[in-house]
């Protein structure tokens, strides 16, 4: 049975997503030694090698297992509840194959190395001391995931605008 052109597309940004979080992941475990770093722009900008066994942050480290069992879950109910966030529209499906790339390329990583790995850190170097200050380290499906929520998100925003003009325009609240 062939797939419809909403879930072809949900797919395919799905499948774009994964490859190039893999494909980045693969490039830093071979050209970048664990723990260790590559300054890009100074004081600003470095790719690094970090295991990440906990969530955003790193909260709750050191649950690889739970988490990889919640992103399986989350995965099971977004595919399930998909409806919720029209995928009909261009909006809802680039939204959802971000979300779904994200997440399995992530999974794939605890499942794989045992941590998700972690590459992208933008930071600041205080004055004096030269200690970094800055966002914690992320990778590609750490991003494809947030935007893919963000669009959602402002996707909500704009149906909630619209539903009190639309009740002034027909008279029903």
């Amino acid at each position: 049975m062939p797939l419809a052109p909403e879930a072809r597309r949900i797919l395919g940004v799905t499948t774009a997503v994964y490859l190039a979080d893999q494909l980045s992941k693969l490039a830093v475990l071979r050209f970048i030694g664990e723990w260790e770093q590559r300054v890009v722009i100074e004081g600003f900008f470095k790719f690094v090698h970090w295991g990440n066994t906990g969530a955003a942050w790193s909260l709750f480290s050191g649950n690889n297992g739970l988490l990889a069992l919640v992103s399986v879950v989350a995965l099971l109910v977004l595919l399930l509840t998909r409806e919720r966030f029209e995928p009909h529209t261009l909006y809802g499906q680039v939204a959802l194959g971000l979300i779904f790339g994200g997440i399995v390329g992530n999974l794939t990583d605890r499942l794989r190395v045992g941590h998700v790995i972690d590459f992208i850190r933008f930071y600041l170097e205080r004055r004096g001391d030269g200690a970094e200050v800055g966002f914690p380290a992320f990778n590609v499906a750490d991003s494809a995931i947030c935007v893919g929520v963000g669009l959602l998100f402002l996707r909500s925003l704009r149906g909630e605008a619209r539903q009190p003009r639309a009740a002034a325009l027909t008279g029903k609240a």
